[in-house]
């Protein structure tokens, strides 16, 4: 049985993860493996761990970044941790950040976050049993918490 990996955060204001284990629950027979830190700049060690001593498959790491510079900053940088993760591993770790200053008010922010918890996690199924079914969706526009964009029309 695949394993998949859920790291995330104390800061978060919505529980994001939550909604991810239920969307690959619905989809998928997975075992789920929970790893909670402080903030975004510690899911890389959390990320690895669940690879390396938990023997996860891939990993999910959930962050909600605030709206400030210094925020802003720590988010780039966990998610250049990230990147180093999956190229050292050469397992994927999809980061499903979702930044404060995204939506305008907490109804919004809360309905972008578990939407696109929801549609990573359909993308973390994807990536374990059928990768072919991403590449029919290349170019495609696609959005994860937003509507789909669409193809360039030229």
């Amino acid at each position: 049985m695949k394993k998949v990996g859920i790291a995330d955060t104390t800061f978060a204001r919505y529980d994001m993860a939550a909604a991810a284990i239920d969307e690959l629950k619905k989809h998928a027979s997975v075992e789920i493996e929970r790893y909670t830190v402080p903030g975004v700049k510690d899911l890389p060690v959390a990320a690895k761990k669940l690879i390396e001593e938990r023997g996860c498959d891939i990993v999910m790491a959930f962050g909600m970044p605030g709206p400030t510079d210094i925020d802003k900053m720590c988010a780039h940088e966990a998610s250049l941790g990230l990147i180093a993760v999956q190229l050292l591993t050469l397992k994927h770790v999809i980061e499903v950040f979702v930044h404060e200053d995204e939506a305008e008010n907490d109804r919004k922010l809360a309905h972008l976050a578990e939407r696109r918890a929801r549609e990573h996690a359909l993308n973390v199924i994807n990536l374990l049993f059928k990768p072919e079914k991403l590449t029919k969706f290349a170019g495609k526009g696609l959005r994860q918490g937003y509507e789909d964009v669409g193809p360039l029309r030229v």
